[in-house]
């Protein structure tokens, strides 16, 4: 008997088909597979009980090419029926069955939501469930997790295929709702809950000289606003590539800074900045002392007092990341008393090839109006300089050193629908804008990060621009990072790689781990702070 392939396998049964069968819709999400999670949603099924009665079984076949003794367990759930006002569209589940947002039911399934009917440990290529389990009368849900073993590897891929499934002993028809879609894993460096906060937001990350992952992020202890309210940087760190992460660390905290409480004392929004030339790490953030716990925003005003405006503060590192200086406040040396706030661009700064270190920033003018531009510094971080800005009605924007000396800013456009770009060969001086600007790369409103990767520092030779974001113009959904071997004139669809299609809050920051692999922090929809590595020829596939 001749072998079918697994993609043999994948076209002849999701071609199968039954007349007057009840039919079996499936869809394969297309999410993050997290190590840390006992849960991990991999199959939804949706079954409109006419004539069935029993769904007796369900098969799953892994690819070769997945290492099986990763694998903890494969469970099949109930989900339950359907609501009567959601009847006439087609869903596939009927709520969300693990939270990625409400503190400590980030990890399993909330056993409110889903009865667990089978469950195989340990599973071989093919898996078959038995759940025996009797149907409702009209829709009814099912669901398929995936549990991995403590220290999988981040760059396992789980690439798995529904085969078939049976109603009342009888082979069913499958509807296949989504295509193919390998799964990477990942790790919730942080989730609601952690460490008795409530929310975790605006992701930043670097490669130190020692090859450490350093991560920054708000900490939103009471919810998940925006300041004013109480708000910390909190820094995770990995030495081991992002497989494991270290006990959070705060490298700036006000507290109850000038009799204040805490939530008027907030300090947020990082970029987080590696000088591998002289060993340093910096992180920008925005202090906001006062403002009644209104947005800062909308409530910080012209002048450079701490009272009337957000405060530009930096914190240094010289050990790798495990120690921090005090604040150190540079509002003064780089604000211009009309504009109302002046911010960082949260995310990551970078070192030129000749050693200047740049953050991108934004600013609100004395017309109320936003504008992005560049913060820079020539003597290693002692002084700071800002120029022109690149373009209004921009905010939070990510830079990248594109040739020597010059620099690509990639900016959230307020008017919606594209990314803003333009580039400056002077340090802000004068701007130009790209051909990309507003055309090639969509935006639902959502900050977005940048990296330039040299031919010499990759597995590939050839110079890479990636690039990471919401890949639509509407939500804040199908985080997907691009690559552009053209300067960013085009990120063709073939080189770019859909990591999670559910909805989170959209912010990313990648960073080189090593010559062949990327790592990404994102705001998922599985985890406040997702980290995962992806080799670069999974999203580049094309040979040189």
């Amino acid at each position: 008997m001749t072998r079918l392939s697994f993609t043999g396998l994948i076209i002849l049964f999701a071609s199968f088909f039954i007349q007057g069968a009840d039919t079996i819709q499936v869809k394969q999400t297309r999410i993050p597979i997290l190590i840390d999670r006992t849960d991990n949603s991999l199959f939804y099924m949706r079954i409109d009980a006419v004539n069935a009665k029993v769904l007796n079984e369900v098969k799953l076949l892994f690819s070769e090419d997945v290492n099986l003794d990763e694998i903890e367990a494969v469970r099949l759930y109930y989900g339950g029926t359907e609501a009567p006002q959601r009847m006439g569209e087609t869903y596939f589940y009927p709520v969300q069955y693990i939270s990625s947002h409400v503190p400590g039911k980030t990890r399993e399934a909330n056993p409110s939501y889903s009865v667990k009917i089978d469950e195989v440990r340990s599973p071989g290529n093919e898996v078959t469930l038995t759940p025996d389990y009797t149907l409702f009368q009209g829709i009814n849900y099912f669901w398929i997790s995936l549990q991995m073993k403590a220290g999988s590897s981040l760059l396992s891929v789980i690439d798995v295929v529904m085969l078939s499934a049976k109603l009342d002993r009888k082979e069913a028809p499958l509807t296949i709702d989504s295509g193919r879609a390998p799964h990477h894993l990942g790790i919730g460096v942080r989730h609601a809950g952690d460490d008795g906060v409530a929310a975790y937001r605006i992701p930043g990350m670097v490669t130190s000289r020692e090859g450490t992952l350093l991560a920054v992020y708000d900490v939103r202890y009471n919810n998940s606003v925006d300041l004013q309210e109480y708000v910390d940087v909190g820094l995770s760190r990995s030495t081991d590539k992002g497989q494991t992460w270290e006990k959070m660390r705060l490298p700036l905290s006000f507290g109850e800074y000038g009799g204040l409480p805490k939530a008027q004392n907030g300090v947020g929004d990082p970029a987080i900045l590696a000088d591998n030339k002289r060993g340093v790490i910096w992180i920008a953030a925005l202090w906001t002392h006062g403002m009644g716990n209104g947005r800062a925003w909308n409530n910080s005003m012209d002048g450079n007092g701490k009272e009337s405006t957000g405060q530009l503060v930096l914190s240094k590192s010289s050990d790798d990341g495990k120690t921090w200086s005090e604040p150190i406040n540079i509002t003064d040396q780089v604000k211009d008393p009309s504009w109302n706030l002046l911010l960082q661009g949260p995310g990551m700064g970078i070192t030129m090839h000749d050693g200047t270190l740049v953050f991108p920033i934004q600013f609100i003018d004395a017309a109320r109006i936003p504008n992005a531009g560049v913060m820079y510094s020539k003597d290693g971080g002692e002084t700071w300089k800002i120029r022109s800005p690149a373009r209004t009605h921009t905010t939070e924007a990510q830079v990248a050193e594109v040739e020597p000396g010059v620099l690509m800013l990639n900016m959230r456009d307020n008017r919606g629908g594209s990314r803003a770009v333009a580039v400056t060969r002077d340090l802000g001086k004068t701007w130009s804008e790209h051909p990309s600007s507003r055309s090639v790369l969509q935006e639902p409103v959502c900050m977005a990060s940048l990296i330039n990767v040299k031919a010499n520092e990759n597995v590939l030779g050839q110079d890479i621009l990636l690039f990471s974001n919401p890949n639509s113009s509407k939500y804040r959904n199908h985080i997907t990072i691009k690559a552009s071997l053209d300067g960013g004139l085009s990120f063709p669809e073939e080189h770019q790689l859909l990591l999670d299609e559910d909805l989170g809050w959209g912010y990313s920051c990648l960073t080189m781990i090593d010559r062949e692999t990327v790592g990404i922090l994102y705001e998922s929809s599985v985890a406040h702070m997702t980290f995962q590595a992806v080799k670069l020829t999974d999203i580049i596939r094309r040979k040189f």
